[in-house]
């Protein structure tokens, strides 16, 4: 006799599977070339099996992206604390988000999805919409940190796009863009604690 939960299991089973077949494929072959068929030949599935998941390549292709943020930020504890030194923890949101773009997966994606946004801005729109919605944790601490006087603007999401650019422009898009090659574990060290102490030099 089954276990009741047996059914949900291999729906499951059946998902993750499809997700890491769609990666692979987009990985591989770019946004346009893949296809829920193809995508589902890989998976080991039925082209409807797919669709009863996924309603679109598209959900299926920004549902990859997100798993891949929320899979490197599992470990990160996002909220402000008031006893605990603002550069350490500075240090340590930005030494997470370092870890998720030289992840050669996300990069690769990354680039797809820029390329697959040029002829689809709607999909360009809903990827930026689910990173900007991962990338609010460090906005909220910034306006933590604002409440608790340790840190000071007027505009507490200027601040974190400014710090964002201040990462992004070293160890994104040159590697999206120019193809420059990830940084060194030495490299994204500078860059962590030069950002951090540029970002407190202005606001703290």
């Amino acid at each position: 006799m089954p276990e009741p939960h047996a059914p949900d299991r291999l729906t499951d089973r059946k998902r993750a599977a499809i997700l890491e077949a769609a990666a692979a494929e987009f990985r591989q072959s770019g946004y346009a070339a893949t296809s829920m068929d193809r995508i589902a030949a890989s998976a080991g599935v039925s082209k409807r099996t797919v669709y009863n998941h996924f309603p679109s390549k598209e959900s299926l292709f920004a549902q990859i992206l997100q798993a891949l943020w929320e899979s490197s930020m599992d470990a990160l504890d996002l909220a402000y604390r008031d006893d605990r030194p603002l550069r350490a923890q500075l240090l340590d949101l930005l030494s997470q988000k370092m870890r998720l773009l030289n992840d050669p997966h996300f990069t690769e994606l990354a680039r797809v999805a820029i390329v697959a946004g040029i002829h689809s801005p709607q999909l360009a729109q809903d990827v930026v919409a689910r990173m900007s919605d991962r990338e609010e944790g460090l906005s909220l601490w910034v306006r933590a940190a604002v409440r608790a006087g340790r840190l000071k603007t007027r505009d507490p999401q200027f601040a974190t796009m400014q710090l964002q650019a201040l990462i992004k422009g070293f160890a994104f898009w040159p590697q999206i863009a120019l193809g420059q090659p990830p940084l060194s574990a030495a490299q994204q060290k500078q860059l962590v604690e030069a950002s951090a102490d540029m970002f407190l030099a202005r606001y703290a």
